[in-house]
This record gives structure tokens, sequence and C-alpha cells, in this order.
């Protein structure tokens, strides 16, 4: 009867840790939504076919409800929609999350989770998520836009706790974001044959990020 009893118990237990997906992105959202502010240096390496740059250095500052402020004192190209590290654009209106089930190869239990916004002032149309279950927050990312096209984001968070990632990487269709090419500067390189025979343009920016101050409310 012993052995029942504490089979019984470990079963109920692991039912007590499993959540719906839609369970799960409330969640996270509940925990990204702690985000108060914080402040960060960034370092940035541009990986695009056609525009050779050096790595640049600039200040991030966030604080909640309002778009992260990026400043520098040289050319930075960033593009706008890859930085929202609070997601804040994903849970602005009622979502429907989707379960897709688990990615394999990590060690941690990773859900493929999509999120279909319910309000057509959505400015994507969906976002399809990995989401690291236990640590609770997302570990890639391929958010649809309506306006600004596709984007691709890989984080990586320096410790189980960390809710904001260290390293990020971001890919994104150039053809749909515009760049002030021609105010890039004397340490930058344009290859614009390249540039127009390149039928699929793509870029990736890498950014490490150092902060010097976060605020949460838990």
């Amino acid at each position: 009867m012993k052995l029942v009893s504490i089979g019984l118990l470990f079963f109920y237990s692991i039912l007590g840790w499993a959540q719906t997906a839609q369970e799960q992105m409330d969640s996270l959202k509940l925990r990204l939504d702690s985000i108060q502010s914080f402040e960060a240096t960034i370092a940035l390496h541009v990986d695009i076919s056609f525009i050779t740059m050096p790595d640049k250095m600039a200040q991030a500052t966030f604080q909640k409800g309002e778009d992260m402020v990026i400043t520098s004192d040289d050319f930075v190209l960033i593009p706008k929609r890859g930085l929202d590290l609070s997601f804040s654009e994903l849970f602005k209106y009622s979502f429907l999350a989707i379960d897709r089930g688990e990615i394999t190869g990590h060690s941690n239990v990773v859900r493929s989770i999509s999120i279909l916004p319910s309000n057509s002032k959505a400015d994507f149309s969906v976002a399809n998520l990995h989401v690291d279950a236990q640590n609770n927050r997302i570990v890639w990312a391929e958010i649809n836009t309506k306006k600004d096209g596709t984007y691709i984001l890989n984080l990586t968070y320096p410790d189980k706790g960390a809710i904001l990632p260290t390293r990020l990487n971001v890919s994104f269709e150039m053809d749909r974001i515009r760049i002030p090419l021609n105010f890039a500067g004397s340490d930058v390189s344009i290859d614009r044959k390249k540039m127009r025979e390149t039928e699929q343009k793509t870029g990736t920016i890498a950014l490490n990020l150092e902060y010097t101050n976060i605020e949460k409310t838990q």
C-alpha cells in the first residue's frame, strides 16, 4: 500500500507541473510584465552579404510602456522589432496559444507554441515560439509582422534565473525595412551591385548585452 501511495503522489506531482500552452504563455507574459526598466551596453556585429561594417557599441534604455531607446556615437544598424526584449507587442492584445509539441535535442523541456492575436489591431499575424518550459522564457521566436516582414530571434541567457538574454541573434528581411545607407558613414562599405543582384535580401545582427541596471517587480 505504501508503494502505491508513493506512486500516486509522484504521478500527481508531475501533473501538477503540467500546463496548457495558454497557461504557459499567460505565466510567461506575467513574468515579462515584471520588467519595469533596464539599461544595457550593446556590442553589435552585422552580417549582411553586401554591407561591410565594423562592430559597433551602443547604449539601450528601456522603460515599461515605452519603446526601447538606442543611442550611439556611430551609425548602428538595428531592426526595430528585433529588440523588443519584453515581447510587449506579442501580448499587447488578447491572443490564442496553440501547442505544437515538444522540441527535441535540448537539456530542458522546450515547447513549440504558436501565438495568434485575437485582435486585428495587432501588428503581427502569427508568432512561432520555442519556450523553455522549466525556466519560463523564450529561446527562439519567428515573428511574422504585417508590415515589416519576418523576424527570427535566437536568445541566449546567462543562467537559469535570467529573464533577459545576454546574447541575441536577429535575422530579418531587408526588403521590408528602410535603411538610411546614404548616411552610413565612412567606415561602412556597401556593394551596391551585389545589393541589386541579390534576390532575397536578408540580414543578421548579433548583439551581446551587458546590463548595468535591471528593475523588476518580482
